[in-house]
């Protein structure tokens, strides 16, 4: 063969080759999913949490990790323990863009101070006034709440046009039982405050509909499963402290993933042992993206749960003027019990 007659081969050769191989199809980007919210989102109550450089109390076993894990969605994980209303809307929704494909937000418990209500209701009554720290928080629900999220969720939709929200509410934690010895929660203040966290949801499930947002209520998910249920996937009073009255790793994994999951992405979500240890393995990136958000994250005021102290100053004031006996238990429940019928039949005032 001629020289030229093989560069004309080779010519063809290579055309040929060109046209047989197909180039690589280009990778899809995952979907992007912004987890929005307080600490019922981020993960307060699971134990373990992100070294992100603040106290937001986010982890790899909150419900937004899992659905993002089981789904391969690419998330920004902005949720804070302690985050209001206010704090959501002034720090959080940066992360929201016009491609943003999944929003999921759980907000409002902090506006009703019901962490500080919890706190509150712990101690015997004779040395704190249950009835009217609901009263207060139950105003704050139906006459502030409902103004609130509705701008916050107009923001959220203008901000992110077409993705799917959802809006997470608040489980019941009580079942008229107080299995901690530490506590003086009475059945009769146990109803009112899973009663309040009812009126939370329904204020919140309103707003959400307003929205055009899809509402998931854990309430019935989380049946039997309160504080001092058999199988608890609510946390009583723990360790450490601020872990109490969350939920724990079933109640995320169990509860919250497969109750929102499919609301958020039209996908089912089952939490397998796979889906926990890719949630794991995404703690260090996600840390390393929150880190960026620390000194903005740190404006917000964490929610604590605080044992009752009953030798403190305050409490041995309050025991001297109902006549108890800090030394007796029974002095203390007796007294208990007749300051709460008193300030139930007041209506809560002192």
């Amino acid at each position: 063969m001629t020289i030229p007659r093989l560069r004309s081969a080779l010519a063809s050769l290579a055309l040929l080759a060109a046209v047989v191989v197909p180039a690589p199809p280009a990778t899809a980007a995952p979907a992007s999913y912004v987890a929005l919210g307080d600490s019922y989102s981020s993960g307060t109550g699971t134990r373990t949490y992100l070294a992100d450089g603040t106290s937001c109390q986010r982890s790899v076993h909150a419900f937004p990790v899992l659905i993002a894990s089981a789904g391969g969605y690419a998330l920004d994980f902005r949720a804070c323990s302690g985050a209001t209303i206010g704090d959501v809307a002034a720090g959080q929704l940066g992360a929201l863009t016009p491609t943003t494909s999944y929003v999921s937000v759980s907000v409002g418990g902090n506006d009703a101070a019901f962490v500080a209500l919890l706190t509150e209701c712990a101690k015997p009554a004779w040395m704190s006034n249950c009835t009217a720290a609901i009263d207060r928080a139950r105003a704050v629900i139906t006459g502030q709440l409902p103004e609130r999220l509705g701008s916050l969720y107009g923001q959220i939709r203008a901000r992110a046009p077409q993705a799917s929200v959802t809006v997470a509410g608040y489980p019941r934690i009580f079942n008229g039982e107080d299995c901690n010895a530490a506590t003086w929660f009475s059945p009769t203040e146990e109803t009112r405050l899973n009663a309040t966290a009812d009126l939370l949801n329904r204020t919140t499930a309103a707003a959400a509909a307003a929205a055009g947002f899809t509402f998931r209520d854990p309430s019935a998910v989380f049946g039997g499963h309160a504080v001092c249920d058999d199988v608890e996937w609510l946390n009583g009073l723990a360790r450490p402290i601020s872990d109490s009255y969350h939920p724990n790793r079933s109640g995320h994994a169990v509860g919250y993933a497969p109750l929102v999951g499919p609301a958020l992405t039209g996908a089912p979500v089952a939490v397998t042992t796979a889906t926990v240890r890719a949630a794991e393995l995404s703690g260090p990136t996600l840390a390393r993206d929150q880190r960026a958000h620390a000194a903005q994250d740190a404006l917000i005021t964490p929610e604590r749960f605080v044992l009752p102290d009953l030798k403190s100053p305050a409490a041995r004031a309050a025991a001297a003027r109902a006549g108890v006996d800090l030394a007796d238990p029974a002095s203390i429940a007796r007294a208990d019990r007749a300051a709460e019928v008193l300030q139930n039949r007041r209506g809560g005032d002192k």
